[in-house]
């Protein structure tokens, strides 16, 4: 059986240091994929944007700067509150996100509890398939 962790939250995507939008987002998490994380921009689109990255990435970026090339994450301050922001790179550009540090790293123990680090090798079923195929 397999785990689903989702959470529905608003993040802010920075326009500039004065301007930034709303961006409703889902976090999503399963057991069956536990090495990442997915992130649903429900953007003014018939196409919602899906980003996917390593969990590790994220758990990282709650307390420190970590990642390079198309995703970077830190934390940071806005208004007197902890946030979370992600520098997302693609070939359609470049996108500035802000989430609430408290509501990521409450989804993210949520994760932890699913699929405790260290453990995801072991939810990929590959012992089975390995035992299987070496029975054959």
């Amino acid at each position: 059986m397999h785990i689903v962790v989702e959470r529905e939250l608003e993040l802010r995507l920075i326009l500039s240091p004065e301007r930034n939008v709303p961006v409703p987002a889902r976090l999503g998490y399963r057991s069956d994929d536990p090495y990442a994380v997915h992130i649903t921009f429900h953007v003014n689109s018939a196409f919602p944007v899906h980003w996917t990255f390593a969990r590790d990435l994220l758990i990282e970026g709650v307390f420190r700067p970590c990642g390079q090339g198309d995703v970077r994450v830190w934390p940071s301050k806005a208004d007197g509150r902890g946030v979370v922001l992600m520098a997302l790179t693609s070939p359609d550009g470049d996108a500035l996100l802000e989430a609430p540090a408290a509501q990521v790293s409450a989804w993210l123990e949520r994760t932890l509890l699913a699929v405790p680090p260290g453990s995801e090798g072991g939810q990929l079923g590959l012992d089975d398939g390995l035992a299987e195929l070496l029975a054959q």
